[in-house]
């Protein structure tokens, strides 16, 4: 057969197009597009930027329980270098000009450190270090290095692909310490920095979305309720959640106990922080305010933070025995010379008892006003702060309302709230101790978990001024092996590099936020897999928490309205009346009080049989040592539903199995005081 002398280079023409076009279909040619990275891989990251040091796709999904997975930093503070007067903190976590302008030193670091006095008073020493940032890092960020930034967005994206889930941005301030601090560029009002942190996360979202190639795309996604936080887990992206820790949230700081606001500025305040998207807070932070007294320092800090609190309030710390087996911290005598010589002429800070561990001062009539505040708008309380005569009176009205939404995010709480918190339905977080103190205080609690089927959560405090994990040293015998598996399997982390320096948990501990991962690996070869897989349950029972208080709804009071009869009634002045109708009038401030006698009662006609489920009790200070809740269809017949020999007044809550009754009745057995009994109000739920 004879060919058409043309007929190869036809042939060969038509396979060339089939070739091009095949090409063109399954991919780029050498001039075309470049192919879309992967979800989890940025499309426009800065160059030169900080390298991540992870391969792998994040996890995403949920378990087959279809429960959330993942890490908890229940505590950090993105957006502290904007605080304090914007000069505590130097460094940036993001800058639209890259890398060396958001991690470079404050001015006044330069040189040599000679002027970076608050790294001399936090660290001791003489404050001097090589102020270079990117790219040399010499000297910072380091565990011990307080005042330097450790959330640049690289490093928490790390600490995302090493399988955290959900982050809390606490916006912090302190107008004392920006007030004193020698340098500053803007003012020290708290909630104007308050809603610049707040707008700066939000704009560090936008950013990480252009990294990401576009809005939506990126994976530090801030969050305002727990249903889509848990869609943004389940796409393998990071929930941040914004919370409050100030000293005078709304302006609300005491002068010679004296409140500065009032329930118009409480309102007003939670209406504008939860439009910013705010879902916890602290009520007070290191001084104490017009909410709540607070949890001691001790030590030299406690000294100069006690300082403090007498510059802003005109009142040192006051200190009495505890009541109960929490105790608040011990203040400590060490001396703060720096501090104290701000001090007026002739004032000092005073002597403590040893024996007096206890904040005389606890949560004050406009600080339960606030939290019940933030109980209608679905916010959540951080407790850790709070003096424990202000936490047992806020778990009080907590668990009379059956409202979980309380947090411990930092090791502050005293331990023996663990259980009442796991009960109310709250979540708790450990400081970012080393692996081996972290192991132990999550064993003193892993038997509650187990119990109460919880997670755990770490807080980081990363630019909190708190210290982090120092490094266990190159010749431990169990060091962190690089690369090591992310707690989940689905990564694999090899040791951080930013600029010209690599870090190593070994040797450096935990310097910055990206150094998470590592950390949680040296705690599982240190303190072992069991108290890391609490912590990787963390997400699912924080969103529990948050999810519950959301859904929350206050039950009916049945007894408000209702008719009241007693035994006795208080009378002694014309003026005044202490009626039985006083404890069911829905006015606290009324109340009905008894005769001075053990042997007294309040009994309540709710009209028909009702399920009774809980009662509450708010006592006045003539309260009752042991009494009794007995329940009646008929008012004739009475059970005991619930009884204790160990009432120590305030706001009490009986629960017991749901029964039928018509009459409820409270019976004195025996008084706390000379006194008679004396009952604000009494509620009666069904559930």
């Amino acid at each position: 057969m004879t060919r058409h002398p043309h007929g190869r280079r036809g042939i060969l023409a038509v396979l060339a197009l089939l070739l091009t076009a095949t090409a063109l279909a399954l991919g780029p040619s050498a001039t075309g597009a470049v192919p879309e990275p992967a979800w989890w891989e940025p499309s426009a990251r800065p160059a030169p930027d900080s390298a991540i040091g992870v391969t792998g796709e994040p996890f995403r999904g949920t378990d087959a329980q279809g429960r959330v997975r993942g890490f908890v930093d229940a505590h950090n503070h993105i957006m502290s270098n904007e605080a304090f007067g914007g000069r505590l903190i130097c460094g940036k976590p993001f800058s639209e000009q890259g890398v060396a302008d958001a991690l470079k030193d404050c001015p006044e670091h330069y040189p040599d450190g000679s002027l970076a006095v608050f790294d001399f008073i936090t660290k001791g020493g003489d404050g001097r270090h090589d102020p270079h940032g990117w790219p040399t890092f010499a000297d910072w960020p380091a565990h011990d290095s307080l005042t330097h930034q450790q959330n640049y967005y690289a490093w928490i994206e790390r600490a995302w692909r090493g399988g955290q889930r959900i982050l809390v941005n606490d916006l912090v301030t302190n107008g004392v310490i920006c007030s004193v601090y020698f340098f500053k560029d803007r003012g020290c009002d708290e909630m104007t920095s308050i809603r610049l942190q707040a707008r700066k996360t939000y704009e560090m979202q936008a950013y990480v979305d252009r990294v990401y190639g576009g809005p939506g795309r990126g994976w530090f996604r801030i969050v305002t309720d727990s249903a889509q936080a848990r869609e943004v887990i389940r796409q393998g992206k990071l929930a941040v959640v914004l919370g409050v820790e100030t000293s005078e949230p709304f302006g609300c700081k005491q002068i010679l106990d004296v409140a500065q606001c009032d329930r118009g500025d409480i309102d007003r305040g939670l209406d504008e922080l939860h439009a910013l998207g705010v879902r916890s807070m602290f009520l007070c932070h290191k001084f104490d305010n017009a909410l709540c007294g607070v949890r001691f320092d001790s030590g030299a800090l406690g000294t100069a933070i006690n300082v403090g609190q007498f510059l802003s309030t005109g009142t040192f710390w006051q200190t009495g025995r505890c009541t109960g087996p929490q105790q608040d911290n011990p203040i400590g005598l060490a001396a703060a010379p720096g501090a104290e010589a701000k001090l007026p002429p002739g004032v000092s800070v005073p002597a403590y008892a040893a024996d007096a561990r206890c904040n005389t001062r606890g949560l004050t009539e406009l600080g339960e006003y606030a939290l019940r505040g933030m109980m209608r708008r679905g916010m959540m309380l951080e407790i850790d702060h709070m003096s424990v005569k202000a936490a047992g009176r806020a778990l009080d009205v907590l668990d009379a309302a059956s409202y979980p939404g309380v947090l411990s995010s930092h090791s502050w709480m005293d331990l023996d709230w663990t259980e009442r918190v796991y009960r109310l339905g709250g979540f708790i977080a450990q400081y970012m101790h080393g692996a081996e103190a972290f192991g132990a205080e999550a064993r003193r609690t892993d038997a509650l978990r187990e119990r109460y089927g919880v997670g755990y959560g770490y807080g980081t405090d990363m630019n909190g001024v708190g210290g982090w994990p120092g490094p266990r040293g190159a010749d431990t015998p169990n060091p962190v092996r690089y690369p090591f598996r992310s707690a989940d399997g689905a990564s694999v982390l090899d040791r951080q590099t930013t600029g010209q320096r690599t870090w190593d948990v070994n040797t450096d501990g935990a310097a910055h936020h990206g150094l998470v991962p590592d950390w949680l690996e040296d705690v599982r070869i240190v303190a072992g897999q069991d108290v890391v897989d609490d912590l990787f349950r963390g997400a699912e029972s924080y969103l529990r928490t948050w999810g519950a208080s959301e859904r929350h709804t206050a039950a009916e009071n049945l007894a408000t309205g209702a008719a009241a009869t007693a035994s006795s009634s208080e009378w002694w002045n014309p003026f005044t009346r202490y009626a039985p109708g006083n404890a069911v009038d829905g006015d606290p401030g009324t109340r009905w009080a008894s005769e001075w006698s053990d042997d007294q009662w309040l009994r309540i006609d709710l009209g028909r049989v009702r399920s009774v489920a809980r009662v509450t009790l708010d006592w006045q200070a003539a309260h009752a040592a042991a009494y009794r809740v007995e329940l009646s269809t008929d008012g004739a017949g009475w059970r005991t539903a619930w009884s204790t020999t160990a009432g120590d007044g305030g706001l009490d809550t009986a629960r017991f199995a749901a029964t039928e009754a018509r009459y409820v009745r409270v019976v004195g057995v025996r008084r706390a005081t000379s006194w008679g009994y004396s009952l604000r109000e009494v509620g009666v739920h069904e559930r």
